[in-house]
């Protein structure tokens, strides 16, 4: 019989007892040999968090890696950028300041140190000889305070931006200052001096001297009034003037106010509450100015408004009222001219300049009636005998004569 050889089974080892076999191999060599094998360091094998702080503390590590890679990166990428050359003689620019800074410095703490070995036992000064020496030697220091510096650039006052007239400059002066006073007074043709004596001089101007001190035939009377009721709109008698025909004050009374003052205008009538709050009782002065006005010619501006603010009439044949006279209205060319205005063009005198004056007012009217009386009298003359002549006589009505009438019959005939 033959004989059959029988295959053995092949035995599958794989790669890592291979290694295993190969270790032990040589730590046998080794042993034999007398020499100690290093064992192989373990791996270090990461464990999950237990507890809070490690938590904590794996949290803290991975931000400051990742802080660490994204800086990195951000200088990578700026180092890739172009730079331009104007930002490169910018940063060498500023590098030589940097160099120069550090030279002064050294410098001056030389020059110091200099200073304290000359000065010897004293070493610190006083803070005012510092101030004074720095004053000397780098003269005065420039105000840091932004305030200063919008006072010192401070808008000058032009001519354009005082629009108003009537107010006296002197109380502009004290008000604001100097130079809109100036203004006004260039605008006005008034000097600082003759600002002083310009009441005297309209005075002297308008009233005539050694003359009679009384009432005459003619009278020139003149109101201030004040505001009462809701914004002082409605207007209340504060202060009558008359003066007569040479411009002498014969009647100059405050009246005591019976409503309550909601505005004094003081700008414009001159009238404050210590005149008023003492003054004649109005029923008073009402009696006292109709009879100085009984059978007299009354000279006035406007010269209704006071009549009617005193519960006063006047025969219109006797009032002589300077806004109405024809002749002015052509002169001024206005329709209802100021007495301001008229004062200006026609007797060359300045009046209402600031706070306005009854006893000046009816001063100047009258002024502006004697300048021409004659003409105005002689006018109103003429057109009252043109009136007449022009009226015709009424016929009296012609009555039936019954002793004439024929005699009829009861039939007729």
């Amino acid at each position: 019989m033959s004989k059959v050889k029988l295959k053995q089974p092949v035995k599958t080892v794989s790669a890592e007892t291979n290694k295993k076999t190969e270790r032990d191999k040589r730590n046998a060599r080794a042993g034999k040999e007398g020499k100690h094998m290093v064992p192989e360091a373990k791996k270090h094998v990461f464990l999950p968090p237990r507890d809070a702080a490690e938590f904590s503390e794996n949290w803290k590590r991975l931000l400051m890696v990742l802080n660490s890679k994204e800086a990195s990166k951000n200088s990578q990428k700026l180092q890739s950028l172009p730079v331009k050359e104007s930002h490169k003689a910018a940063q060498s620019s500023n590098e030589d300041a940097d160099k120069t800074t550090h030279k002064d410095l050294n410098k001056r703490q030389g020059s110091k140190a200099a200073g304290t070995e000359q000065n010897g036992s004293n070493p610190k000064r006083h803070k005012t000889e510092k101030r004074k020496m720095n004053c000397s030697e780098g003269g005065q220091k420039k105000p840091t305070d932004k305030r200063k510096k919008v006072e010192e650039v401070e808008k000058k006052v032009t001519e354009a931006d005082i629009w108003f007239d009537d107010i006296d400059p002197d109380d502009i002066e004290a008000a604001v200052g100097s130079e809109p006073a100036d203004i006004v007074r260039k605008r006005t043709g008034v000097t600082k001096t003759d600002a002083k004596i310009t009441e005297s001089s309209t005075e002297q101007l308008l009233v005539k001297g050694s003359t009679c001190d009384g009432l005459t035939r003619a009278v020139a009377m003149d109101c201030e009034m004040v505001g009462v009721g809701p914004g002082g709109e409605e207007n209340m008698l504060a202060r009558v003037s008359i003066v007569n025909y040479f411009g002498k004050c014969v009647y100059d009374k405050y009246v005591k106010p019976t409503e309550k003052v909601t505005d004094y205008r003081t700008a414009v009538s001159g009238i404050r509450p210590a005149d008023i709050e003492h003054g004649e009782n109005f029923k008073i002065v009402q009696q006292e100015v109709a009879k100085i006005l009984d059978g007299r010619i009354l000279v006035g501006h406007a010269i209704h408004n006071d009549l009617k603010i005193l519960l006063l009439d006047h025969p219109k044949r006797n009032t002589r009222d300077t806004q109405k006279y024809k002749p002015f209205k052509k002169i001024v060319k206005s329709g209802r001219p100021a007495l301001k205005v008229l004062c200006r063009e026609i007797l060359n005198v300045k009046v209402q300049q600031g706070e306005h004056s009854s006893v000046q007012d009816a001063q100047a009217t009258m002024r502006l009636y004697t300048l021409v009386k004659k003409k105005w009298e002689a006018d109103l003359k003429a057109s009252r005998v043109q009136t007449t002549s022009q009226k015709i006589p009424r016929k009296p009505r012609a009555k039936a004569d019954s002793r004439n009438a024929p005699m009829h019959n009861a039939d007729g005939r």
